[in-house]
């Protein structure tokens, strides 16, 4: 039996906060997904264990609407900064995102590395 929980998103015109758009994201424990499109699709994809920081934010028309944005900031060459754009149960999906990342780099036993810039340059050659 598998505890693994996985969210299905969409994104919604603030208008009354209706999922009247075409895109669709999905947030499981390993991968997240945006799916984008009516005529010409894409689809992006972001492995959890690269999700370095989340950032939860709501302007006052999302408020409204009880609508947010979650913005994941990746280790991601093509997409560093992915935005889950005017969703519902933001705070409980980015709370979701952050510990599914730490589990996915523990698992892989990798890092989140990030060059903090200590401004010491007499080491480079």
């Amino acid at each position: 039996m598998s505890n693994e929980r996985e969210y299905q998103e969409k994104k919604r015109i603030l208008f009354f906060g209706l999922p009247w758009t075409f895109t669709k994201y999905t947030i499981g424990q390993e991968i997240l997904t945006i799916h984008s499109g009516l005529l010409k699709t894409e689809e992006n994809y972001c492995y959890m264990y690269k999700v370095q920081d989340v950032k939860l934010t709501t302007t006052l028309v999302e408020r409204i609407f009880g609508l947010s944005t979650v913005i994941c900031y990746t280790g991601d060459v093509t997409h560093p900064q992915i935005s889950l754009t005017h969703i519902k149960n933001a705070k409980e999906i980015k709370n979701f995102i952050l510990e599914a990342a730490e589990k996915e780099r523990q698992k892989r036993r990798t890092m989140n590395t990030l060059d903090i810039g200590t401004g010491n340059t007499e080491d480079i050659e």
